[in-house]
């Protein structure tokens, strides 16, 4: 720190409960108190690790993708498993994720992003939100066209509408787990739209 003062509070613990905050108000929704009162921490020590109310947003989302996204995203390439079941982990892990106690429900891109067309968003935030959203399509698109058992399943010739049927329905679920949806129920909505693409 410029000061050369030790931080007197946890620098991970304060990011993870920005973006906890950012996930249950979204950008917009959130205030400067919210953000004080959930992290901790003083408006000089903010300011100090974080800076302003963007760039904390841009952390927080940052550390969003690293630690919630990623895991997801690796699901989609797990040795020895059926193309099915890749997909299966993949999204159910995404659900659990939307309908978990210990954070906020829903999805926090999901949410943020739903504020874009309002211009509301900081031009850094909006393209890091708009690269993030593009993120699960694009890889959904490349594992259709290209992955053997797509391909043996014809799977390959509607991969970006495959692609794009797989991302509304986690849009939609992260809907349904901030209304109260179970699990179960949303579990019963992932095998209906992976049965009708034609992994059944």
């Amino acid at each position: 720190m410029a000061s050369g003062r030790k931080r007197e509070f946890d620098y991970e613990l304060a990011l993870n409960a920005a973006m906890n905050v950012f996930w249950q108000k979204g950008y917009s929704g959130t205030s400067m108190s919210d953000l004080i009162e959930r992290m901790n921490i003083n408006k000089p020590s903010m300011y100090r690790a974080f800076g302003n109310k963007e760039d904390l947003f841009i952390k927080a989302t940052e550390r969003y993708l690293e630690t919630k996204m990623k895991p997801h995203m690796a699901l989609l390439f797990e040795e020895g498993a059926t193309l099915k079941d890749r997909f299966k982990k993949h999204m159910m892990s995404i659900v659990d994720m939307q309908c978990s106690t210990s954070d906020a429900k829903g999805c926090y891109l999901i949410l943020c992003q739903a504020e874009l067309i309002g211009g509301g968003i900081p031009m850094q935030a909006e393209l890091l939100l708009k690269d993030a959203e593009a993120i699960p399509t694009q890889c959904y698109a490349d594992i259709f066209s290209n992955d053997p058992e797509a391909i043996l399943l014809g799977l390959s010739q509607n991969a970006q509408s495959n692609s794009l049927c797989l991302y509304t329905m986690l849009k939609g679920t992260a809907a349904m787990a901030r209304s109260g949806a179970l699990r179960s129920e949303l579990e019963y909505s992932i095998d209906t739209i992976l049965a009708g693409i034609g992994l059944d």
